[in-house]
């Protein structure tokens, strides 16, 4: 395209040229947006319903956007699977029930290994949907529903290599995975289940429970415990406070390395404190079972860095410390 070595300036203009082309691409996809679309959706959430597969295929680039489709649509709740065509023309169309449905990818409607599948498909009787470049093409005669994904222009110079034409496929892919989680009233909880290991999974998932030190880990002294007991228990602990409990492990309050400042500002007379002389009665606390994110909550709210853990008999199980939530991702 150029005879010499093109500038800084130059190589931007062409960059932006490359964008203002897929954007055009993208944004003419609006206007072709009714009632294909619509019907599209409808035969995904059936064969969502009766536990089926979305089944993408294309080949070469169009097989690469239809990899990413899936995974989207895996994602979001709908089971979906890549099925390369020419793989299954030689026996992986067996990876097909009848209780599937196919979006075939093409560009031009004309690749000759989707031509090839497509009878696999009507004999499996599932309907196929074609996210296809040419909506009169052969394909498209083929197809049960077509929806258009045309371009004007590749933004490849010479208006060959896949470049605006795969991006607007990616985007319609896009566009059908997103209206059919709002269509099937898919949550961000539903969508955490299937991301456990994600951020999202952590915050909607993890719960108090898995976060919060448990047994000797909990810091604890009797009510009549002296000063120096206190602070034994609350530095080997490392967790700022230590519980304060009854003789039959029952908690009466808590102690925090705040309460300790507070009490050797006022007293002079150190030798005879003990736990019953500067415990806050009645601290925050928090159940096992909820989610780990409201203690976050709570302990904003409250501006505190802990919580005592009680199950539901108000027995001490547990406390859980901000320092813990934030280590495992929880913010």
């Amino acid at each position: 395209m150029f005879s010499t070595q093109p500038s800084a300036s130059v190589l931007l203009d062409e960059c932006r040229r490359v964008i203002q082309i897929e954007a055009q691409a993208i944004n003419a996809l609006t206007s072709r947006l009714g009632e294909n679309v619509t019907k599209a959706l409808d035969l995904m959430e059936a064969c969502n319903k009766r536990n089926g597969h979305v089944i993408l295929t294309g080949m070469g680039k169009s097989g690469l956007v239809a990899r990413k489709i899936a995974a989207t649509l895996s994602s979001t709740g709908t089971p979906s699977l890549y099925l390369h065509p020419v793989e299954a023309i030689h026996g992986d169309v067996g990876v097909v029930s009848p209780y599937d449905l196919a979006i075939v990818i093409s560009k031009s409607g004309r690749t000759d290994e989707l031509s090839t599948l497509l009878p696999a498909f009507r004999l499996l009787g599932i309907p196929v949907i074609g996210l296809l470049g040419d909506p009169k093409s052969p394909l498209a005669e083929r197809c049960d529903l077509v929806i258009d994904v045309s371009v004007a222009e590749e933004a490849c110079p010479w208006d060959l290599a896949p470049t605006a034409s795969t991006t607007a496929a990616l985007v319609m892919g896009d566009v059908l995975a997103i209206a059919l989680l709002h269509k099937r009233g898919f949550t961000k909880e539903d969508f955490a289940l299937l991301h456990p290991g994600g951020t999202l999974g952590r915050r909607l998932l993890l719960k108090v429970d898995s976060v919060m030190r448990k047994g000797d880990e909990i810091p604890k002294v009797p009510l009549h415990a002296s000063l120096k007991e206190l602070i034994v228990e609350m530095t080997s602990k490392r967790l700022g406070a230590t519980c304060v409990v009854d003789d039959n492990g029952r908690l009466l309050g808590i102690i925090t390395d705040g309460d300790l400042r507070r009490l050797l500002e006022r007293e002079a007379d150190l030798s005879k404190i003990t736990a019953a002389d500067c415990l806050t009665l009645n601290p925050k606390t928090i159940h096992p079972e909820t989610i780990a994110t409201r203690a976050i909550h709570l302990m904003e709210s409250h501006n505190i860095t802990q919580l005592i853990v009680l199950n539901e008999m108000s027995e001490l199980v547990g406390i859980v410390h901000l320092h813990d939530l934030l280590q495992v991702g929880i913010t």
